[in-house]
């Protein structure tokens, strides 16, 4: 398996799937215990072609006050707490993710898990090549700083972010990491409208970050097409990641915005084919134009039949395809010159028939 910055150098990209906590409910429908519904996800991903999954490490009573209230499509996930819903989902710990981590590397798909804590965040240390700080902790500047002393490169999220907060976000893990930074493009809105995806902030983030990677982490409804992720990939975005399930169409948490094994398929099939069509940013002649640029081109040729000794005139010379010949953007080269041999019209002009 490759590491993070090799695949993606090679690749061009690099798609994470979000599995979150979606297992618990992939877990209930399929009757089957959280880890091997957590493996099914791993193994479907992998067979998608993804490059990598990713967990939720946190503990309810660690991540949110009681009285913390939703933020998401109450409609989609009826939950008004948020320390009740993580409360839901928050069994798995150190032992649990190990296993996970393990059946990753044997199946050959990078492991990453999203800590919410600082206990998890130092379990996870053994587990991980790249930690991925959520949306939600970019002000959380102790936080940061304390991943940032792991020296493992960093994948952050910039949702509901002024520049301002990415900036001290940044410097915060600069104090104590060198590695380059991947900065993630996100709407923290669940699910985002189209309207809403604001895709021309990868752009904007490009600039103002010009050493560092973009990417861009998606919480739209998958559209059959991936336009969305298609467009983000076109725009500059080279790291993808966007929530996983095997069935849309269950209820809660994030299976209403998720891709499922189509949906990822059609993505890495669009950015496959965006990475042909991008080609690269070289200004020059393609080899497979050679032969076109030839016959395309065109030459100076003789307008009329031209005698031998002749001071050559603009008058006698018109242009004409094939440029197998001498190139118009060299007629001041051959007016005033002597015609040393007879030319018949419509020969193409040669360097030796003048002196």
């Amino acid at each position: 398996m490759k590491g993070y910055f090799e695949a993606l150098e090679e690749q061009g990209y690099y798609l994470i799937a979000e599995i979150g906590v979606n297992y618990y409910d992939i877990a209930a429908k399929n009757g089957i215990s959280l880890l091997d519904a957590a493996k099914l996800m791993i193994k479907e991903a992998k067979e998608c072609g993804l490059n990598a999954v990713k967990f939720q490490s946190y503990k309810a009573e660690k991540l949110a006050a009681r009285i913390s209230p939703s933020y998401w499509d109450l409609s989609e996930e009826s939950t008004r707490s948020q320390f009740e819903l993580f409360k839901k989902y928050d069994l798995f710990g150190e032992n649990e993710y190990k296993i996970l981590k393990d059946y990753c590397d044997e199946l050959g798909i990078m492991f990453m898990s999203t800590p919410f804590d600082f206990e998890a965040a130092d379990y996870l240390q053994k587990l991980m090549e790249v930690y991925k700080i959520s949306s939600s902790d970019i002000t959380n500047l102790p936080f940061l700083e304390h991943i940032a002393k792991k020296n493992k490169p960093v994948i952050i999220s910039t949702g509901a972010s002024n520049l301002d907060e990415i900036h001290r976000a940044i410097e915060a893990i600069r104090r104590y990491n060198t590695h380059r930074l991947t900065i993630m493009h996100c709407v923290l809105e669940y699910p985002t409208p189209l309207q809403h995806a604001n895709l021309l902030k990868i752009q904007s983030l490009m600039k103002e970050f010009p050493d560092e990677i973009i990417g861009y982490s998606d919480h739209t409804k998958p559209t059959g097409d991936a336009i969305v992720q298609t467009v983000a990939f076109g725009m500059g975005a080279r790291v993808i990641e966007k929530h996983f399930t095997l069935d849309k169409t269950l209820r809660g948490n994030d299976h209403y915005h998720a891709m499922d094994t189509g949906d990822a398929k059609k993505i890495i099939q669009n950015l496959k084919l965006v990475t042909q069509i991008k080609g690269d940013a070289a200004i020059s002649c393609l080899e497979s134009e050679c032969l076109a640029r030839e016959n395309a081109r065109r030459s100076i040729v003789a307008k009329c039949d031209i005698k031998a000794g002749t001071e050559i005139k603009k008058e006698l010379l018109t242009f004409k395809r094939p440029g197998i010949g001498i190139s118009p953007d060299r007629l001041s080269d051959i007016i005033g010159k002597q015609a040393v041999t007879d030319i018949e019209e419509d020969t193409i002009l040669k360097e030796d028939m003048f002196k």
